[in-house]
């Protein structure tokens, strides 16, 4: 059984906001290139978001140079308001039923042959929005044939029968990320549970047992090494197979403080544990995120295609 997340929390006096220096390993290119200038067009003509843009991610530049993104549904304004994180948060606008259709549309134009899919949470409804969810999976399937499939979803607050809707349109990967270890996620996560996190990931695998479980953790807001570790520990028990390990970076101010910095050989110990204790493949570095190399998972665990849906 999973080790219970001690609550607690750091007083707002005592956090020091001030950005620490980065050093020399931390460097992130600017966006350019006609291939980005393409992706971001797209996703403005389609009224689309990219978590890219919302969430600052340092490989913005890398992955839209390559004609990649991931596709933010559910609009971009998040009930949830998580210290490390630069989605705007408060009360969300309605659903937008006709998303899943452009969000296809786009997969099908940049002929993209893995598409990750993420969202904002929407506790607001106790579906949590998965019928958009299960709404762009089919319609990528009928629009984009041989395109395979990554969701990032919500914990949906561990509610089975929301996570039941994303299952019966049978993703090729089902992704939540921890994010940090137990003892840090309510300054972290403060409407989050680590209870909500272990539900999603073991019942994804219990509802479909095909399916490839993902997750991922961001290091340097206070963890010790070992904690990771036992984190790492816990995701295994669950049954994930995927994980993602990366810096966090703090996007401003006003979010939570950069701890220190995990040197690269910090993050390879990590990477060689990960497979050491049985996950299939673990992208640990710096400047990892959830979605980095998604394509070559898919392709390096051979389910491009699955017999489901002919390929």
């Amino acid at each position: 059984m999973a080790k219970q997340p001690t609550r607690e929390r750091i007083k707002p006096e005592e956090i020091d906001t001030t950005p620490k220096r980065r050093p020399p390993w931390i460097k992130v290119r600017a966006p350019m290139g006609e291939a980005y200038q393409d992706v971001q067009q797209l996703m403005r003509a389609k009224s689309l978001h990219t978590v890219c843009e919302e969430a600052m991610c340092p490989n913005l530049g890398e992955c839209w140079g390559a004609g990649t993104a991931t596709f933010l549904l559910l609009g971009d304004v998040c009930t949830r308001s998580c210290g490390f994180c630069d989605v705007k948060h408060g009360k969300p606008g309605l659903l937008d039923w006709e998303e899943p259709e452009r969000v296809a549309q786009a997969v099908a134009k940049m002929n993209l042959k893995h598409a990750v899919i993420t969202s904002v949470n929407r506790d607001e409804r106790r579906d949590g929005g998965a019928p958009i969810f299960a709404m762009v999976i089919r319609r990528i399937r009928a629009l984009a044939p041989g395109c395979s499939i990554e969701v990032l979803i919500p914990d949906f607050k561990g509610r089975v029968e929301a996570l039941r809707i994303v299952m019966d349109a049978r993703p090729e990967i089902l992704n939540h990320n921890v994010e940090t270890v137990p003892r840090l996620f309510k300054n972290v996560q403060p409407q989050d549970q680590y209870a909500w996190a272990e539900a999603t990931l073991r019942n994804a695998r219990r509802l479909d047992p095909e399916v490839l479980t993902k997750s991922g953790i961001m290091v340097g807001l206070g963890e010790t090494l070992e904690e990771v570790k036992a984190t790492m520990d816990d995701l295994r028990e669950w049954g994930v197979d995927i994980l993602t390990i990366g810096q966090y970076l703090q996007p401003s101010r006003k979010h939570l403080p950069i701890e220190r910095y995990y040197t690269p050989e910090e993050f390879q110990v990590l990477k060689d544990y990960g497979l050491e204790i049985g996950f299939r493949w673990v992208e640990s570095a710096p400047l990892v995120r959830s979605s980095y190399r998604a394509v070559d998972q898919v392709r390096a665990l051979s389910i491009v295609h699955r017999k489901l849906y002919g390929g």
